[in-house]
């Protein structure tokens, strides 16, 4: 989406007359309205108020600043609304300068929440936001809806916007999704929203600028098969599986056709092969879209065609000004129907009305206050986020950094984030009560004295000068990538290896926490004398006291990675405008992802801990299943699809693969149990291995064990034709358990291939 630089401030310069306000159904206007009729559906309750408008007033409605309707009351109201990892200003949202309602939470970046592959977490993430959110709501300080979180799948390595994302795999990002979204919505299946979600960028977006391209104009040429197999994964998950109530249509183009007007992705695939229809099912889009479908794509001869292309092929709000600006005259042109405009106003009426902002003020949700922000809990709640999706990716023995306890240590502070404050945010941040550097964090440490190298110092003299017992070092790569831009390298700048390999030859313990995104780590890797290196990525608020405390043992790492890194050569391999996952020899595309890349500086799942944690599959004693037999045995009355069929390994009435993880060194840890499948089957080029399943396990006692339990679904072995059906082959399967693989289950589908899903074709 675009973003405005400043936006906190664009809130605070806003007359006090714009704030969000509900409608007053008790004395107003509406109060004679059906739409206030709490009796009543959504549905029914919005269909009352467009009754009661004019086609004039109509015409004014579908765009994100929509100014309502003073005759009836219906006050203005903005639809967009940000809460990436917490509440963020926007021109939805009204921070203050100063006092109550001048901060929220704010939590690591997703790609970094996503590190600790944490379910409960993601869950617990979206309770606070939600109900902060709330608060500004009812605060008149915002409205009711959010347009997150962003899921496409973080495909390539330059691009700019991969830190707001939940990683590259779609397992991992649907399992987010499905976290997030129910809990910023109020649960499962809700009779009120607490807040509505927007799921976004739909589709195939993952391109920001690039070497002349520009997500405003480019067309992403995509296969069917990976539309279906990975770009479409995460949405289907939000229209079809955790029933989002908000999708976003994006800036490229799919095959030709912008993803505003395209009525294949629209109409076909999710309001069709989807079934996403429900009545408060709405669609904005991506903010200056529309217009750029004739500045930018030139879809279009006249603006009038334009707008009228995006409201048929079913796009409710226009996140901009072309609507406003040209649906009157494309109406009197005959470029659409006035039925066509009623039905997105029902949409998005029926949205609001089921979120209850038609509701009297003693409605659920109604009373969540100022003294729910930003509370003791919600920030305990960003720390521990934090602390889990660090990833100690090199280690040898140094940590944890403990001081001793007869003496002070001396740690020698170097690099550009050692007093990193809002850069711990990354981007789509809101204001925080606090924001903790590392440097603010190791104040608090026992027993350490502090010497600091600034950056422009030379390193290795300063160094030298001070006999430091152990060197931190704390960075980010100098060229950033952020929404409007993405990378050209994927390498740390050659001044900062180079203090680095400086200061790893002065014989002491060197410790490395990569900062931001994710680069080529290579030359730390294999430099013996660097001894540890964590990645923590945007951590947040509190992100700086949660380095420090996994640096010093307060907490021990086990995160995993959500992204290949790659080499820094990988740039030159693939062109990001490339769309296509898999090896290509004749273009010389190595593959995409860990699925389809296999070179990879760290792989996708890696991850160390500061004990020896081993584990050990509880081997189901079926190694042979037949395919019909699987499908038959679904219970289609709980389960809607065959792909969320429980696959029972043991032929049992359970469907999870136990996996036994033993702590046998001498530090308490959490431990992430990840499950991929792999093995030969099925005739087009598959997925070296891929994620299923995945369950975090807490705090394993030195000497003792727990047991996860991978719940496997027939979707979890199925594959995906060229013609994008997903398919359950039969043929040779592995389980390969954790990264780097200790374990391997074996197992044989027999029969024949069974179709899934029939993937609509263009």
């Amino acid at each position: 989406m675009a973003s405005y630089t400043g936006l906190a401030l664009l809130a605070l310069s806003l007359p006090l007359s714009w704030a969000q306000q509900y409608p007053d159904c008790q004395n107003g206007p509406l109060s004679n309205n059906s739409v206030c009729d709490t009796g009543l559906s959504a549905r029914e309750r919005a269909q009352a108020l467009v009754d009661a408008l004019t086609l004039e007033e109509k015409l004014n409605l579908t765009h994100n600043n929509s100014p309502g309707v003073k005759r009836l009351g219906l006050p203005a109201y903005n639809w967009w609304g940000e809460a990436l990892h917490g509440v963020a200003a926007a021109p939805g949202v009204q921070f203050s300068s100063s006092g109550n309602w001048s901060y929220a939470t704010s939590f690591p970046q997703p790609i970094s929440i996503a590190s600790s592959f944490d379910d409960e977490l993601f869950y617990a993430i979206g309770t606070v936001i939600s109900t902060e959110a709330r608060a500004f709501n009812n605060g008149k300080r915002s409205g009711l809806d959010y347009w997150t979180p962003n899921i496409n799948p973080f495909r390539d390595p330059r691009w700019g916007r991969g830190q707001e994302t939940p990683g590259e795999d779609t397992y991992l990002v649907k399992r987010y999704i499905d976290n997030m979204v129910t809990s910023l919505q109020g649960g499962r299946n809700p009779t009120s929203y607490k807040v509505i979600a927007t799921c976004k960028h739909y589709t195939a977006y993952d391109l920001e600028g690039w070497q002349g391209n520009t997500r405003y104009g480019f067309d992403a040429i995509v296969s069917p098969q990976d539309l279906s197999e990975y770009y479409m994964q995460p949405f289907q998950q939000c229209a079809r599986d955790t029933k989002v109530a908000s999708i976003m249509c994006s800036y490229n183009a799919i095959n030709g056709v912008p993803a505003c007007a395209n009525s294949y992705t629209i109409q076909s695939v999710l309001r069709g092969h989807w079934n996403w229809t429900a009545d408060e099912n709405y669609i904005t889009s991506d903010c200056t879209s529309i217009q750029n479908m004739f500045t930018d794509h030139h879809a279009f001869d006249t603006r009038q065609q334009t707008v009228a292309a995006a409201l048929n092929a079913g796009v409710d709000v226009d996140c901009g000004y072309y609507n406003p600006t040209f649906l009157p005259s494309a109406y009197s042109q005959g470029l659409f129907q006035e039925s066509t405009l009623d039905k997105s106003l029902l949409r998005l009426y029926s949205g609001l009305a089921k979120a209850g902002y038609f509701d009297p003020p003693d409605s659920p949700w109604r009373s969540v206050t100022w003294d729910n922000v930003s509370t003791p809990e919600a920030e305990d709640l960003a720390l521990k986020v934090a602390e889990e999706g660090i990833i100690l990716l090199k280690n040898d023995g140094t940590l944890p950094l403990i001081p001793p306890e007869d003496r002070n240590l001396t740690l020698l502070l170097a690099g550009g984030w050692i007093n990193a404050t809002e850069q711990l945010q990354g981007n789509y941040a809101g204001p925080a009560r606090t924001l903790v550097s590392p440097w603010m964090a190791l104040q608090n440490v026992s027993n350490l004295n502090l010497v600091v190298v600034k950056w422009y110092e030379n390193p290795m003299l300063r160094a030298i000068d001070t006999q430091a017992d152990a060197i931190l070092y704390i960075d980010a790569t100098n060229e950033g990538a952020d929404e409007g831009k993405d990378r050209n390298t994927i390498r740390w700048d050659a001044m900062q290896v180079d203090a680095v390999e400086m200061l790893a030859t002065l014989g002491r313990p060197l410790i490395v926490a990569h900062m931001g995104e994710q680069v080529d780590d290579s030359a730390l890797l294999n430099n013996p004398n660097v001894s540890s290196l964590l990645w923590a990525g945007y951590p947040g608020m509190l992100g700086g006291q949660a380095l420090i405390n996994i640096v010093t043992g307060k907490t021990a790492p086990a995160g995993r990675m959500p992204v290949t890194q790659y080499p820094a050569d990988y740039v030159h391999q693939v062109p990001m405008t490339d769309m296509n996952l898999r090896p290509d020899p004749q273009t010389g595309n190595p593959g995409r992802t860990y699925k389809w890349f296999d070179n990879a500086t760290v792989e996708f799942g890696f991850g160390l801990h500061y004990t020896n944690l081993s584990t050990a599959i509880g081997t189901p004693s079926n190694t042979s299943f037949d395919i019909q037999s699987l499908v038959s045995a679904c219970n289609f009355t709980t389960y809607s699809h065959v792909d969320q069929c429980p696959f029972y390994p043991s032929g049992s009435t359970s469907s999870s693969l136990s996996v036994n993880v033993t702590n046998s060194g001498t530090t308490a840890s959490d431990f992430v149990a990840l499950a991929f499948i792999a093995g030969e089957y099925g005739p087009t080029p598959r997925p070296l291995k891929s994620l299923v399943a995945y369950q975090r396990l807490f705090d394993i006692k030195p000497g003792s064990s727990q047991t996860a339990s991978l719940n496997l679904t027939l979707g979890s072995l199925s594959r995906y034709d060229e013609k994008g059906n997903q398919i359950l082959y039969p043929g040779n399967y592995r389980v390969l358990i954790d990264v780097p693989t200790q374990n391997t289950w074996e197992f044989v589908l027999t029969g024949s291939e069974y179709v899934m899903d029939e993937w609509p074709q263009v």
